[in-house]
């Protein structure tokens, strides 16, 4: 079984390409989610996710994403 996970948010910064010893590609960036749930005093709460990616998605999302300013 395989489980999906959809996160809507925005980009904290451009995603940062690595390669692994084997030549592997390696993505990682941080997206900002807001929580549906408000704060003690009513505020909106952000989640901040860390996101890794391998292989060709990790070369896409590089090549694609970049945060605006």
């Amino acid at each position: 079984m395989v489980n999906n996970v959809v996160l809507v948010g925005r980009l904290t910064r451009d995603p940062e390409l690595r390669k692994t010893t084997s030549g592997m590609s390696v993505a990682s960036f941080t997206i900002a989610v807001d929580d549906s749930r408000k704060g003690p005093n009513g505020e909106k709460v952000t989640i901040f996710m860390p996101v890794s990616l391998f292989g060709k998605g990790a070369d896409t999302v590089v090549n694609l994403f970049e945060k605006e300013i």
